[in-house]
């Protein structure tokens, strides 16, 4: 469990940044080269590799090098550390407005 909450920890901070959020949200779209990736910013390069290289360290993403361009692709499987941890806010969050709304509702129960 400490592991998935580390890893968890890790992509959710890859994910706070709004650049790499775009990044990832232009991957979702397929491969794309780190050239191409960075022409849509207003950085230097070495500025966005940093942002690609978090993405990378955190398994968002994977490079590949062929020749001389470096390609981007997403691990959407790395995203779903992300839907299963919300699904489970979600449940919690659910259960306990059903309880709440059983508790305003239900003129049988004594509520004290």
């Amino acid at each position: 469990m400490a592991q998935y909450s580390e890893q968890l920890d890790g992509v959710l901070v890859a994910l706070a940044d709004p650049t790499r959020r775009a990044v990832v949200r232009r991957l979702g779209h397929g491969p794309t080269s780190v050239g191409d990736l960075a022409g849509g910013f207003p950085m230097t390069l070495p500025s966005f590799m940093k942002h690609v290289r978090t993405l990378e360290s955190n398994g968002l993403i994977r490079t590949v090098k062929s020749g001389r361009v470096r390609t981007c692709v997403l691990n959407r499987e790395r995203l779903s550390l992300v839907d299963d941890w919300l699904a489970e806010q979600r449940r919690i969050w659910e259960e306990r407005t059903d309880r709440l709304e059983r508790f305003v509702t239900d003129p049988k129960e004594d509520h004290q």
